[in-house]
Protein backbone atom coordinates (compact mmCIF):
# COMPACT_ATOMS: atom_id res chain seq x y z
CA UNK A 1 0.00 0.00 0.00
CA UNK A 2 1.31 3.66 -1.33
CA UNK A 3 -0.59 5.57 0.74
CA UNK A 4 -3.17 7.03 -2.41
CA UNK A 5 -6.01 5.67 -4.22
CA UNK A 6 -3.75 5.36 -7.22
CA UNK A 7 -0.61 5.54 -8.27
CA UNK A 8 0.14 8.68 -10.56
CA UNK A 9 2.46 6.81 -13.16
CA UNK A 10 0.00 3.88 -13.56
CA UNK A 11 -2.91 6.96 -14.38
CA UNK A 12 -0.56 8.71 -17.21
CA UNK A 13 -0.24 5.43 -18.39
CA UNK A 14 -4.02 4.25 -18.85
CA UNK A 15 -4.93 8.19 -20.17
CA UNK A 16 -1.55 7.92 -22.31
CA UNK A 17 -2.71 5.02 -24.40
CA UNK A 18 -6.12 6.65 -25.32
CA UNK A 19 -5.07 10.13 -26.07
CA UNK A 20 -1.24 9.09 -27.65
CA UNK A 21 -3.63 8.23 -31.15
CA UNK A 22 -4.85 11.84 -31.40
CA UNK A 23 -1.62 14.02 -30.45
CA UNK A 24 -0.33 15.44 -34.21
CA UNK A 25 -3.38 14.17 -35.55
CA UNK A 26 -6.79 15.63 -37.42
CA UNK A 27 -9.13 14.63 -35.09
CA UNK A 28 -11.43 14.24 -37.90
CA UNK A 29 -9.67 11.31 -39.60
CA UNK A 30 -9.48 9.26 -36.47
CA UNK A 31 -12.24 6.17 -36.28
CA UNK A 32 -13.53 7.38 -32.91
CA UNK A 33 -14.48 10.92 -34.85
CA UNK A 34 -16.16 9.05 -38.10
CA UNK A 35 -19.77 9.89 -36.94
CA UNK A 36 -19.02 12.54 -34.13
CA UNK A 37 -17.70 15.97 -34.16
CA UNK A 38 -14.14 16.28 -32.01
CA UNK A 39 -15.20 18.96 -29.92
CA UNK A 40 -13.47 19.10 -26.38
CA UNK A 41 -16.90 17.75 -25.29
CA UNK A 42 -16.87 14.99 -27.37
CA UNK A 43 -13.14 14.50 -27.02
CA UNK A 44 -13.45 14.97 -22.97
CA UNK A 45 -16.46 12.35 -23.82
CA UNK A 46 -14.13 9.65 -25.51
CA UNK A 47 -11.35 9.82 -22.79
CA UNK A 48 -13.96 9.54 -19.84
CA UNK A 49 -15.82 6.75 -21.67
CA UNK A 50 -12.64 5.11 -22.08
CA UNK A 51 -10.78 5.37 -18.99
CA UNK A 52 -10.57 1.87 -17.44
CA UNK A 53 -9.78 2.13 -13.92
CA UNK A 54 -8.98 -0.47 -11.44
CA UNK A 55 -11.39 -1.80 -9.01
CA UNK A 56 -11.92 0.93 -6.16
CA UNK A 57 -10.63 3.78 -8.06
CA UNK A 58 -13.69 6.02 -8.44
CA UNK A 59 -13.97 8.48 -11.90
CA UNK A 60 -14.69 11.70 -11.10
CA UNK A 61 -14.13 14.04 -14.60
CA UNK A 62 -12.21 14.16 -17.61
CA UNK A 63 -11.41 18.35 -18.39
CA UNK A 64 -9.99 19.29 -22.02
CA UNK A 65 -8.73 22.47 -22.78
CA UNK A 66 -8.78 24.14 -26.15
CA UNK A 67 -7.64 27.45 -25.22
CA UNK A 68 -6.21 28.73 -21.62
CA UNK A 69 -9.45 30.28 -21.30
CA UNK A 70 -11.77 27.34 -22.24
CA UNK A 71 -12.19 23.54 -21.37
CA UNK A 72 -15.17 21.36 -21.52
CA UNK A 73 -15.48 18.53 -18.55
CA UNK A 74 -17.20 15.25 -19.05
CA UNK A 75 -18.84 13.68 -15.41
CA UNK A 76 -19.94 10.00 -14.90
Amino acid sequence: MIGVVMDFHELERLVDGIVAPMHNRHLNELEAFGELNPSAENVALLIGKSLKLPNGVRFVGVEVWETPGNSAVYRM
